[in-house]
């Protein structure tokens, strides 16, 4: 049987679900999953116990998500800076994750991990592999940008969660998606992980809803206009340099200009293009390396 569509909404859940589906809902949701340690010794039980009901919760709240039509989840499983707990802990951790997971991956659900991770390390690889771009004649000096750095992240196949959500009352990103949630609803709030319930996540969806949505949409809309606004900037300058280079005036003919401008962004969207796909073969063949070195 499934472990992420074991069970079903009850009828007051399901109402309210179909009440809050009436509202703009989100299409991301971020969790940092914080709180198994307290809840176990609340419980007075061993920590590996409250990491494993940890995990249980992270699948009852993917069958939530699911029901209110949340296309996708990102969460936060273990930092780098975890690996500073005990030796018993962590290896404690990493066969539990090797269970659950495995236990996930056969759901087919739409489920981001992030592992061994913080966000400071994401950027300052993305900014690494631009540079890398840069120095194998993939891209040009002037193609580095703001958005050929989000492209450069981990998570360039998703779209920034619309809602980031922390459990037990830590109000604080702890290096999560920091440059992702920039224009993210953020909620903190002061149940622990474990102890989670399907009424929590609809506070958060409402806080969202009520708070954040259309100016989130327009910060959004907003930060994209100021980015094309820019990039325009920065060809135009080009084009005048190229004009004046060739002995040609800077304000003279529109449409040479106009022309000029043309070929400009598409040799520049062919050559990031290109970089993106030297990009994804560099992160595969890694990948496979990796795979065969634990084996």
């Amino acid at each position: 049987m499934s472990w992420v569509k074991e069970g079903e909404l009850s009828f007051w859940e399901r109402f309210c679900a179909n009440i809050i589906k009436a509202g703009p809902m989100p299409k991301h949701i971020a969790f940092i999953m914080d709180g198994n340690r307290r809840y176990a010794k609340k419980c007075q039980v061993e920590r590996q116990e409250g990491h494993s009901q940890g995990f249980n919760k992270l699948a009852e709240t993917l069958r939530w998500c699911l029901n209110l039509g949340i296309l996708e989840v990102t969460v936060y499983a273990f930092s780098i800076e975890n690996f500073k707990r005990s030796k018993s802990e962590v290896d404690g951790l990493m066969d539990l994750a090797r269970e659950k997971f495995s236990r996930l991956m056969e759901e087919q659900c739409f489920l981001n991990i992030c592992f061994a991770y913080t966000s400071r390390h994401e950027i300052s690889n993305a900014v690494r592999e631009m540079a890398w771009g840069v120095e194998q004649g993939l891209l040009d000096p002037s193609d580095v940008s703001e958005s050929l750095l989000d492209k450069c992240l981990y998570t360039n196949h998703s779209p920034h969660p619309d809602i980031l959500i922390r459990t037990s009352g830590e109000v604080r990103l702890s290096d999560f998606l920091l440059w992702q949630t920039s224009h993210s609803c953020l909620v903190f709030q002061p149940v622990l992980w474990p102890e989670y319930t399907f009424w929590n996540l609809c506070e958060a969806i409402l806080q969202f809803q009520m708070n954040h949505s259309m100016l989130q949409q327009k910060a959004r809309d907003v930060y994209a206009e100021e980015r094309k606004r820019q990039q325009l900037e920065r060809d135009q300058a080009a084009v005048t340099e190229q004009l004046l280079q060739e002995g040609l005036p800077a304000s003279g003919d529109p449409q040479l200009r106009r022309t000029r401008l043309h070929k400009l962004s598409a040799r520049r969207e062919e050559r990031v293009q290109g970089f993106l796909q030297a990009l994804e073969l560099k992160r595969a063949d890694w990948l496979a390396h990796l795979g065969t070195a634990s084996t």
